[in-house]
């Protein structure tokens, strides 16, 4: 120890050329010991005599990376094992044996002093626009595990993501975004320990900073920092999934990790019991200053450290509560606009959680996206063919601008999904009416009950060629209504697969088939997936000029139109008479055009396209077939029950005398 280097801050482990200053939030804990840990297992217990405004701090000379430690404190009089919350890395994935006790706790994966030394090989960030992103939610195990094009070493790891069938197959759907379900080191639930499961999605964070060793082959730290390099070397950003509103400790009767042992004020708390606003047993309060410090810190880390391009919240209302009310301008928000570094990045909320008032959509601050369910409900019932939703259905594919002001348009812009890593994915949203989550073994009362779903006649998988056409159509319907709606959409990768999960809508522990996506291709699957790649091409080519024509100061110089099947406009009673409505768009007064004929009947309908400048129309998504691109020679279209088309025309030349 060398007291003269010793410093409180930064928390963690911090190196430099002669050993390591280690320092820790614990105020009262006068008891509290660093541990350092040898490879068998043995440890050299240092005090931490230094203290300042309650962090325990000391310097150990001769300290060097790879160096595995921890802390020790007394529980119940007895030495129990904890983790540094700072930790940039561990030894090891994490488990434990039930029941967890002290004596146990020094089986759990330590923490390792690591450096920050990554050649990044003057690789830049892409810098994406906000309007251009589509966002695809991906599980780093999952999406390459049983791709038999990476190899075996690879699959299910962090290089799998980077593997050149990986990156072959962003290039062929043109994937410019990928969304990281938690990659921060996750610990299981006790109840799935007890039934021999994890937690497969990683909502359930022990640290927040290191990233999960159980997707590395060997060091977590430098093969996620490898695959987030490769991703902006082709040109695709990294957003990854942050879990802030809880933590692995569960409730009071939960075991102790860390921050209980440190500091009970971490949590929000009514009177001896942990407030439990996610659902998970306790809530993080970032109302108290060391807990926002946490937060910051860790933010600032993933993006310094990893060049991660933002971030999606989980639960993002719990972040925002000071006690148990929500407040947009809480602390939370209020240091994350002031920093240099995290204001320059993504942000996108998941705007609510189960407390009080936990419902917060369209309420976050400026510069934050969120995550809007509206449109994933109302769509689903529209194409469903659920009577009463046209109104809300238009509100929708316009941006949801009752909730998201076009002005502040796209720093403000709705997040659009249909599917999400929670709930049914697309194919079996259209081939299951009901959940099927025996497998989670709680006799399917888990997952979300409002799916909005069909199975058009069957249950499940089938070889009814009418049956398996309507699926296939309904599919494009959601995707088209997703791409071209207004704002940034959301897909899951496994959708552009047609992957199944048997109808389970809740797969958060199934670490298996169920889950890893499978890339054994059929021709319909092969048909739906080249589909997808042309609607994304489609989408940047000619929705994106009108996402950025009608946001901000130009919104208002522009055309919007919504006419009946015969070309007049809509009258006020028609939005409850009609099923059969077109959208007509157009770029200031004479820019590009778009029209959308959407058929939400049983029948056939006859639209008629506008002609008052001769427009010439191209088709450039219908969703009855896999056709696109073709050109449209006269002034009617027929369009096919329960499905919608979208055809382009550029601005005409002005024409000139003789």
């Amino acid at each position: 120890m060398n007291t003269q280097c010793s410093r409180p801050f930064p928390l963690g482990a911090t190196l430099d050329t002669n050993g390591c200053n280690f320092a820790i939030h614990a105020p009262g804990k006068d008891e509290i010991s660093l541990a350092l840990f040898d490879d068998n297992g043995n440890h050299q217990r240092i005090p931490l005599n230094e203290e300042y405004a309650g962090i325990r701090y000391t310097y150990v000379p001769n300290i060097r990376a790879n160096q595995k430690y921890g802390y020790i404190v007394e529980v119940d009089g007895l030495a129990h094992y904890i983790a540094d919350p700072y930790a940039k890395s561990l030894d090891a994935a994490l488990d434990y044996k039930l029941p967890f006790d002290c004596e146990k706790s020094f089986q759990l994966a330590k923490c390792v002093v690591s450096n920050d030394d990554f050649d990044w090989q003057n690789v830049p960030k892409p810098n994406r626009a906000r309007d251009e992103m589509i966002l695809f939610e991906t599980h780093v195990k999952g999406v390459s595990k049983l791709n038999p094009l990476v190899d075996e070493q690879d699959q299910g790891c962090y290089l799998g993501l980077v593997s050149e069938a990986m990156l072959k197959f962003y290039r062929q759907q043109n994937i410019n975004t990928l969304q990281l379900l938690p990659i921060a080191a996750c610990m299981h639930e006790p109840h799935l320990l007890q039934a021999e499961r994890v937690n497969y999605w990683g909502y359930n964070p022990y640290v927040f900073m290191a990233p999960d060793p159980r997707y590395a082959a060997k060091d977590a730290v430098t093969e996620l920092k490898t695959a987030i390099r490769e991703l902006h070397r082709n040109g695709i950003e990294v957003i990854l999934d942050v879990v802030y509103n809880h933590t692995a400790e569960g409730g009071q009767d939960g075991p102790i990790f860390n921050l209980k042992a440190l500091d009970e004020q971490y949590y929000i708390k009514h009177g001896k019991y942990f407030a439990n606003f996610t659902g998970c047993g306790n809530t993080l309060d970032l109302a108290y200053q060391p807990s926002l410090n946490l937060v910051m810190d860790t933010l600032r880390h993933w993006v310094s450290e990893y060049q991660v391009d933002g971030f999606r919240f989980d639960l993002a209302a719990t972040l925002g509560r000071e006690g148990d009310n929500f407040n947009r301008n809480s602390a939370f928000f209020k240091a994350i606009a002031q920093d240099p570094i995290l204001k320059q990045v993504k942000l996108i909320a998941e705007p609510w959680d189960i407390g009080p008032n936990g419902y917060q959509v369209g309420n976050f601050p400026f510069g934050w996206n969120e995550c809007n369910d509206r449109l994933r409900d109302i769509t689903r019932s529209f194409w469903r063919g659920d009577h009463g939703y046209l109104k809300e259905f238009a509100t929708r594919l316009m941006g949801s601008r009752d909730l998201y002001s076009a002005s502040n348009w796209p720093f403000r812009m709705t997040v659009n999904y249909i599917t999400y890593h929670d709930g049914f994915c697309m194919q079996d949203l259209v081939s299951y009416k009901h959940k099927h989550n025996e497998a989670n073994g709680e006799q399917n009362r888990d997952g979300h009950g409002d799916n909005r779903s069909d199975n058009y006649g069957v249950e499940g998988p089938t070889e009814n060629t009418f049956i398996i056409e309507k699926r296939e159509k309904q599919k494009r319907n959601f995707m088209a209504s997703l791409l071209f709606a207004f704002g940034i959409p959301h897909i899951l990768t496994a959708d552009v697969l047609s992957h199944t999960q048997q109808g389970n809508n809740n797969a958060y522990c199934q670490d298996n088939e169920l889950s890893w996506l499978n890339w054994q291709m059929t021709p319909r699957k092969e048909a739906f997936k080249q589909w997808m790649a042309e609607m994304i091409t489609a989408r940047q080519r000619y929705m994106v000029p009108f996402i950025r024509a009608f946001s901000g100061e130009r919104r208002n110089h522009n055309r919007i139109t919504w006419r009946r099947v015969n070309g007049a406009m809509m009258e006020h009673e028609d939005w409850n008479q009609l099923s059969s409505v077109a959208l007509h768009l157009g770029i200031d007064e004479a820019g590009e055009e778009l029209f959308y004929c959407i058929n939400q009947t049983k029948a056939p309908a006859r639209f008629t396209l506008p002609d008052e400048n001769q427009q010439e129309w191209l088709m450039i998504c219908h969703t009855d077939h896999h056709q696109v691109h073709q050109t449209i020679d006269h002034k009617q279209v027929l369009i096919a029950p329960g499905s919608m088309a979208i055809f382009y025309a550029e601005p005409q030349a002005p024409k000139t005398c003789a």
